[in-house]
């Protein structure tokens, strides 16, 4: 029976991105699956009652300032100099995310989300824009006005709001979530726990 890791996810985390230039090692290493579950962070915060760190740390001395310096050092082990912060943050990402789940339809997930992730925290672009949406996934070599036309299924937006409901129901409250059968993890810091969970399954 594979393994699965479920990775709660949306494009507007930062550390969502740096976690995924991370977990799909530490699955294969396990020869585990890992399941890509699109939501929207700001129905999470909504419905949990949580706030963004600059919002909810903002006023507290030195928590912001560290919050960066373990970002860099994150991003010196793992060798990830190709990530940019987005000068558009906070981008919406109600487009973005309505797109994950019509490519993950199409069979096109893993695609569309190489090439969102590169645009939206490497090129820093604003993908809350429709044309700009289109580009980028038309850059990838994917149907980028099939795509945008998806966004406004009933079905895909269903199923997003669905998926975030879902996750919200399991205990979640932030993204980057992972989950190893039951076992939550919080943050991209908890990739080492969710490998022990892996190593142990």
């Amino acid at each position: 029976m594979t393994k699965i890791v479920d990775f709660i996810f949306d494009f507007g985390s930062p550390n969502a991105y740096l976690a995924w230039k991370v977990l799909p090692g530490i699955a294969a290493r396990h020869g585990a699956e890992v399941r890509l579950i699109p939501c929207l962070l700001g129905g999470i915060f909504k419905l949990t009652g949580n706030q963004a760190p600059m919002v909810a740390f903002g006023g507290v001395k030195g928590k912001m300032d560290y919050e960066m310096l373990e970002t860099r050092r994150f991003i010196e082990t793992h060798g990830l100099t190709a990530f940019r912060f987005n000068p558009h943050f906070p981008v919406n990402t109600l487009l973005l995310m309505r797109g994950m789940v019509a490519a993950q339809r199409a069979s096109v997930g893993p695609a569309y989300l190489d090439a969102m992730l590169k645009g939206m925290w490497e090129e820093g672009l604003k993908l809350d824009d429709p044309a700009v949406f289109v580009a980028a996934a038309e850059a990838a070599g994917l149907d980028g006005a099939a795509l945008l036309a998806a966004t406004g299924d009933p079905e895909v937006k269903g199923e997003l709001v669905a998926n975030t409901d879902a996750a919200v129901a399991r205990g979640v409250f932030g993204i980057p979530t992972f989950f190893v059968g039951d076992e939550i993890f919080f943050g991209k810091e908890r990739l080492g726990q969710v490998e022990a969970e892996l190593a142990k399954a």
